[in-house]
């Protein structure tokens, strides 16, 4: 299981440093304190009357595994991105029983009551949507709408086996090779950034649908503070997967009202039959995204991109 847990957290990883618009920009960061005394680091970026908050996913990531894609999002609107506990640049407790959901959703609403956002926008990645919709179950009155790329299913069954299964089908001997000697490294704290980022080279490749995608990727996992990428994904990552238990949200999903939009790679290991369950949420909109997998935004901007601004432009004021 922390093995599955594991992969699952590799799948926003990125090769190239950070390019694009949203670099260029002058950026604001900082820390939020949140209610328990951790400290989360974040950055904000970007200009426009509405605020979304970016969650990155795994869990155990950072906030760089998506910053350098969102350029769009920052042209027009104010982002918010921040390091989950346990990752990055933000606080890694040594007391592991605080790695939880209900610890992430009070983080999150420390971050948006930090800026006095009343009704935020979400847009999430991967393990992100799960925390993004759990907290607009527990504060509906303080989400506006969600954007869920390359959503984990709102509900567990035998999702795991069946990510697990693909993946690895996925990866020939030689690739699962680097990623496992990569793995040990990271294990071993030595040289941590070099490990990183060999382990990101062998393990991009499976979660792209065509190799040559990974050069459009403009993210890089390994930017972060390396004891925050070290202990991100050998502790935070199973800790807060193993909080969540047997989850299922969609009974808690048919009382939302957020308008919703889910966008999901065809070629993604997610199963896209697991995906669908997302719009349990009334109102919400799937789109299969063609010749993409879990990098969507990167893979095919020139559809994702545009669909998205579509809604959010269209959202009710």
């Amino acid at each position: 299981m922390a093995i599955r847990r594991y992969i699952l957290a590799t799948a926003l990883a990125a090769l190239v440093m950070p390019a694009g618009r949203m670099n260029a920009q002058k950026a604001n960061e900082g820390y939020v304190a949140s209610s328990d005394s951790v400290r989360l680091f974040y950055r904000a970026v970007g200009h426009g009357r509405d605020t979304i908050i970016a969650i990155h996913g795994g869990p155990g990531v950072d906030l760089e595994s998506i910053y350098g894609d969102f350029t769009p999002l920052a042209d027009k609107h104010v982002v918010i991105f921040y390091d989950q506990r346990g990752t990055g640049r933000s606080t890694l407790p040594r007391d592991t029983s605080v790695l939880t959901a209900a610890a992430q959703i009070a983080d999150l609403d420390a971050v948006r009551r930090h800026f006095n956002v009343d009704r935020a926008i979400l847009v999430a990645h991967s393990y992100g949507p799960l925390l993004a919709a759990s907290y607009a179950i527990a504060h509906p009155e303080h989400v506006r709408a969600m954007v869920l790329f390359g959503p984990v299913p709102p509900y567990r069954a035998d999702f795991w086996q069946r990510f697990g299964k693909t993946m690895r089908m996925r990866m020939d001997s030689t690739l699962s090779a680097k990623a496992a000697d990569a793995n040990r490294r990271l294990a071993a704290g030595n040289d941590i950034r070099e490990a990183c980022h060999d382990y990101w080279a062998a393990g991009l490749v499976p979660r792209v649908a065509d190799p040559s995608s990974v050069s459009r990727i403009h993210s890089d996992l390994c930017a972060s503070d390396p004891a925050g990428i070290r202990y991100g994904l050998r502790t935070t990552n199973g800790a807060v997967m193993a909080s969540y238990g047997d989850w299922d949200l969609r009974p808690a999903l048919k009382g939302l009202h957020a308008p919703t939009l889910v966008m999901h790679g065809e070629e993604d290991a997610i199963p896209m039959d697991m995906v669908a369950e997302w719009t349990t949420i009334p109102g919400s909109k799937l789109v299969r995204v063609p010749h993409a997998a879990h990098m969507l935004y990167a893979e095919r901007p020139d559809f994702v991109w545009p669909e998205v601004m579509r809604f959010l432009d269209g959202l009710p004021r």
